[in-house]
């Protein structure tokens, strides 16, 4: 409820409130453009074109309580418009993997775990769990059917429990 006040108030031209709604979602906004494999230094580049965007187009979001996904969305379009400009996916290596553990207090089993799927499981999943988007906002936001993100994220999970923690444990 906090959010959508603060999306009115800064629809109205307050840039405090604008400020603040940037703050409530930019570990969100970081997290998933690292998800994706970019570098740091890429990533705070991704950031401000979107915070500079969203600051812009903030009268073209309809519905306040979509704040989230609309930012996102415009985050993710400019990640892949720099991936393909660039031709570059940068695969985490361990010395990234690692700052991350302890900059988020994310499992690195989680990361390679999500990198071992296809793009299109890991952005279903990361926007349900990381992001904490509905599956019906996922499909709306990926305009894709609510069934096909349902189905995605329960064949990831499927995925990642028959093949990825089975091949760990073999390992041990």
């Amino acid at each position: 409820m906090q959010s959508e006040f603060l999306v009115k108030k800064a629809k109205k031209g307050d840039g405090e409130a604008f400020i603040q709604l940037i703050r409530q979602y930019e570990m969100t906004l970081y997290r998933t453009a690292k998800r994706l494999g970019l570098k740091d230094e890429d990533i705070a580049d991704l950031l401000q074109d979107t915070i500079l965007t969203a600051f812009e187009k903030i009268d073209s979001l309809k519905e306040a309580k979509y704040f989230n996904t609309w930012i996102c969305r415009i985050l993710l379009n400019n990640c892949y418009r720099f991936m393909r400009q660039d031709q570059r996916i940068v695969p985490l290596d361990e010395t990234t993997l690692h700052e991350l553990r302890h900059q988020d207090q994310i499992s690195l089993e989680l990361d390679e775990a999500l990198e071992s799927l296809d793009e299109s499981y890991r952005i279903a999943l990361t926007l349900y769990y990381v992001n904490g988007l509905t599956t019906r906002e996922i499909s709306e936001f990926l305009h894709e059917s609510e069934g096909t993100i349902k189905s995605r994220i329960s064949r990831a999970k499927q995925y990642l429990k028959n093949n990825y923690y089975v091949e760990e444990a073999q390992l041990l």
